[in-house]
């Protein structure tokens, strides 16, 4: 008799997460977010110097608008944002002396949907966009979704982190590259581009053809008198220039997600266009409130930079006194990237949460290596945001100086 065969078993095809899910990174800022959740439940205070939530009030007017709203539906807005922001943000950029006007002006969900929209429109996959790092950290993350190459040029905090000559610049550039990112006043460094570094980005981009995506959210956060040079000033380049921005810190309001892409290139905002109706719309009743925040700019903004100015001054006032700790004041933005006296600032920033407290209070610091994509940069620097009010300030950088110690003992 014959015997009969037993079936063959048919093994299902292993799962694998795509390339993009394997090299995305954790985010330098928020991935020791565990830790401090978990000294917050052994009773430690933590102060945050590693995030740039600013404390300061959120303009009322923003809440008052929403509170307004009287349409009885929610229903999907324009995909390239409400008609009534996309004006108020022309006239914005109008009384900053640049010709833009409506057809320029399309509102994005956040600054980082600006940038990512930006970045997959002119680039495609394999295609490089330089930048000079350290830089933000999500720039990384973007590069990784829309599969592009970021080609780091680096800065020293022992230069204060100011740019390189051409040649090192030209010397980055290979068929690939399609684009530039800079971004004035910067996050992590604090640096502001000056005349010369701006006309260096302009030759560059004019004599390559490079688009320039310029991230200008921190523009007003200038001090000591400086001004930010706006990617939107330089001629011959006006339509290889996209303008990337937010309210989230011009107004104090990082959970809005309200911002925008200003640009003269009309392919281009064909193009974004696209993007933006094939995510639908962005929130609608941030939007309102974002109206009537531009509207009251003028009331709001100077005393905010006022005082972020003086905690600037109140941290490297203070920062002087660490034994080891070496960095320069920053022109803008809020933040700074300091060379600590540590052999790894990863550990170092883990370990303050896990493992130290003076007071039950400690510190959450920001591990530079994250604002790199150079192998090795980084790994004794870290970022502080100086976005706590004074007297917290003071307490976070005394927690500082008894940790910094108590490590090295």
């Amino acid at each position: 008799m014959k015997q009969r065969q037993k079936p063959k078993k048919v093994g299902l095809r292993k799962t694998a997460l795509s390339n993009r899910a394997t090299h995305m990174p954790y985010s330098a800022i928020r991935k020791l977010a565990s830790f401090a959740d978990d000294a917050k439940k052994r009773g430690v205070k933590v102060f945050h110097l590693n995030i740039g939530q600013p404390d300061i009030e959120t303009p009322k007017e923003i809440f008052e608008a929403i509170a307004n709203y009287r349409e009885k539906v929610l229903g999907y807005g324009p995909s390239g944002g409400l008609l009534d922001l996309r004006l108020t943000v022309a006239e914005y950029h109008r009384t900053l002396g640049f010709n833009i006007d409506l057809d320029n002006v399309w509102i994005t969900t956040g600054g980082s949907e600006a940038i990512i929209f930006a970045m997959m429109t002119v680039c495609d996959p394999g295609d490089e966009i330089m930048v000079f790092e350290p830089f933000y950290t999500n720039y990384n993350g973007f590069a990784v979704m829309a599969q592009l190459k970021l080609v780091p040029i680096t800065t020293r905090v022992e230069d204060g982190f100011r740019l390189p000559v051409h040649k090192t610049l030209e010397k980055k550039i290979t068929p690939r590259t399609k684009a530039l990112i800079i971004n004035t006043p910067n996050n992590p460094t604090g640096t502001v581009l000056n005349e010369e570094e701006m006309f260096i980005i302009h030759s560059i981009c004019k004599k390559y053809g490079l688009f320039l995506l310029s991230d200008e959210v921190y523009r007003e956060f200038v001090y000591d008198g400086k001004r930010q040079i706006s990617a939107l000033s330089l001629p011959e380049v006006e339509e290889q220039v996209i303008v990337m921005d937010s309210i989230s810190k011009r107004f104090s309001a990082c959970g809005a997600r309200v911002g925008s892409i200003v640009c003269r290139n009309k392919d281009i905002m064909d193009a974004l266009i696209r993007f933006c109706q094939a995510r639908l719309c962005p929130p609608t009743l941030e939007q309102v409130g974002a109206i009537a925040a531009y509207k009251n700019i003028d009331r709001y903004i100077q005393p905010m930079i006022s005082e972020y100015e003086h905690r600037r001054n109140v941290l490297f006032e203070n920062l002087q006194k660490i034994p080891g700790v070496y960095g320069h004041k920053p022109e803008g933005a809020f933040y700074t990237v300091l060379r600590l006296p540590v052999n790894n600032a990863d550990k170092f920033c883990q370990w303050l949460l896990t493992d130290f407290n003076y007071k039950k209070k400690t510190v959450m610091l920001a591990p530079a290596n994250g604002f790199y994509s150079s192998a090795g940069r980084g790994f004794n620097e870290v970022r502080i945001a100086y976005v706590l009010k004074e007297e917290d300030l003071r307490q976070a950088i005394e927690v500082l100086t008894v940790a910094l110690e108590a490590y090295k003992g």
